[in-house]
């Protein structure tokens, strides 16, 4: 056992915290009522008068400092309710200062302290019981019966069982609460690097297009200016739909509980993806291979990405115009890799650099328990490589074979 006291934050002190008063008025009059009806039926002890009613008063009195220093606090109360018993006055109802006491003081983990002080109090009890009870009031009181001290340990380990079992009570739903908390964090942390992972996605791609287009029209626009209108009409088209993407990404933001106001992309999208591509200077060959079928929505998104993200670093990083991307369907799942010939462009240094691209295939995959593996290729060339796991194979969607730029 510790006398250590735990962080206790203001929500597991709960009424008792915002209304401090609330349990010593209640208390205060419970012994108040109690003691007075207790005194009707009880002989031979002393009446009530002022010094009873002031140590029945000093125990709640306590307690609104209960949570700050439990310890003495319940080491008051005990003293307060021994005394008043000490001087002969009435058995009633004095022990709930040092009842609440006691389970104030357990729950702040002070166990060992509260132990000792039950028992001093039965040490006391059996001391006034046996010897001093010659000197003290009232007087002809004779010596008190061990059944009588059996009660009196029996009831004092009634409370602190009871004290213990309402601590880790307690403990448990503050435990629960603050498991809560880390989930409701945990999938609020996760949520911010969805959306950050969609927004890199969506506007990496679009802006490396409308970069290569914008360098076009700029060269082109003195001498071809038809062919410069060209490329400012595929810069239009690419911003509008990195706009359309952005909102359809940050609407989860506004409103998380709603649904998409239009569908995820997925591979469905991949010859406007390529399409896309060819507008920045980058002729795509798309095959798919194997009986193609519906993928779960996470992974069809998932398989999109990392191929947009793949096209993106090809038009960004290397040299080639020509990307080949391979779809293969099977019992596990779908398979894609998109291959360049190179060679790599030098990738300009410092914090603009890159390389949070890889880093988003690898957790897109990952997240649904897939991978990717992403690096030059033994013949020149750098291979985009992901495999992603489907729950079933679903019918065919589509030709066993497709092609387009």
């Amino acid at each position: 056992m510790t006398d250590q006291e735990p962080p206790r934050t203001p929500q597991a002190r709960g009424l008792a915290a915002r209304h401090p008063w609330i349990t010593p008025v209640a208390v205060a009059v419970a012994q108040l009522v109690g003691s007075n009806g207790a005194a009707r039926n009880q002989t031979g002890r002393v009446h009530l008068d002022v010094p009873a009613y002031v140590l029945l008063l000093a125990g709640p009195a306590m307690l609104p400092l209960r949570h700050r220093l439990p310890v003495l606090v319940a080491a008051g109360t005990t003293a307060v309710a021994a005394a008043y018993l000490a001087l002969g006055y009435p058995y009633g109802p004095v022990f709930l200062s040092m009842i609440v006491a006691f389970f104030a003081a357990v729950c702040a983990g002070h166990r060992r302290a509260v132990l000792i002080i039950a028992g001093v109090v039965f040490a006391a009890e059996l001391l006034v019981g046996q010897w001093l009870y010659r000197w003290l009031p009232p007087h002809g009181d004779g010596p008190s019966s061990w059944v009588a001290a059996s009660g009196i340990a029996a009831w004092l380990l009634a409370i602190l069982a009871g004290a213990e079992l309402f601590r880790s009570r307690s403990e448990r739903i503050a435990r629960e609460r603050r498991e809560r908390e880390e989930a409701e964090s945990r999938r609020a942390g996760e949520e911010r690097l969805r959306i950050a992972r969609e927004l890199h996605d969506v506007l990496a791609h679009s802006i490396s297009v409308i970069n290569v287009q914008a360098g076009v029209a700029l060269a082109l626009m003195d001498e071809h200016p038809e062919q410069a209108r060209t490329a400012l009409t595929t810069i239009k088209a690419a911003s509008k739909e990195a706009l359309g993407e952005v909102r359809q990404v940050l609407s989860t933001l506004r409103a998380p509980g709603e649904a998409p106001r239009s569908p995820a992309p997925g591979l469905d999208r991949l010859p406007e993806l390529a399409e896309q591509a060819a507008g920045a200077g980058l002729e795509v060959d798309l095959a798919t291979a194997g009986t193609r079928f519906p993928l779960p929505p996470g992974v069809d998104l998932a398989a999109f990405r990392i191929i947009q993200e793949a096209l993106t670093n090809i038009v960004r990083h290397s040299g080639s115009r020509t990307a080949r991307v391979r779809l293969g369907f099977g019992p596990e799942g779908v398979e894609l890799s998109v291959d360049d010939d190179g060679p790599s462009s030098p990738r300009p240094e410092g914090p603009d650099s890159g390389g949070n691209g890889l880093v988003g295939m690898r957790e897109r995959a990952a997240a649904l328990g897939g991978t990717v593996e992403a690096g030059p290729r033994p013949g020149g060339g750098f291979r985009v490589l992901a495999r992603l796991p489907s729950g079933a194979a679903g019918t065919v969607a589509g030709p066993t074979e497709e092609e387009g730029r």
